[in-house]
């Protein structure tokens, strides 16, 4: 739609130019569907992803099990306890946005995690012992 429609004869023309494009695009939608090799990579298509920075594919099952995982518990968890009476269409919101955001929840990120919580338990450990205080550990002052 390059002009503006001001009478009759220009909308009958738009009218005219959209059939033909749907005309168009029928025929490459039926030929995209017409063998069931074409059907079975459309339907691959749909669980691989974005193309990565070296060109290759990812796809829905190259994730290790914690990402796997997290696609499916993440908005379970999160409709359950968070928004547990929110709206259908806040739920389903919220489950697109994990499901998007389950693609950074991987195997190394969680043991990441895990090791930042263990070294500031670690660290408060440290910060409570007698020795730290002046005190030696097993002396007998009072």
């Amino acid at each position: 739609m390059d002009l503006p429609i001001k009478n009759i004869h220009d909308l009958r023309l738009e009218i005219g130019r959209l059939r033909e494009l749907e005309q168009e695009q029928s025929v490459a939608l039926g030929q995209r569907f017409n063998s069931p090799s074409a059907l079975f990579s459309t339907i691959f298509s749909l669980f691989s992803g974005p193309p990565r920075a070296d060109g290759t594919k990812s796809s829905f099952f190259d994730q290790d099990i914690v990402g796997l995982l997290s696609r499916f518990i993440l908005p379970i968890t999160l409709n359950k306890t968070l928004f547990r009476n929110s709206n259908f269409l806040v739920k389903t919101l919220v489950g697109l946005v994990s499901q998007k955001a389950s693609h950074f929840i991987n195997e190394d990120s969680v043991v990441a995690i895990w090791d930042k919580i263990k070294t500031l338990f670690h660290r408060k450990e440290e910060q409570e012992t007698p020795e730290h205080k002046g005190v030696p550990a097993f002396s007998e002052t009072y």
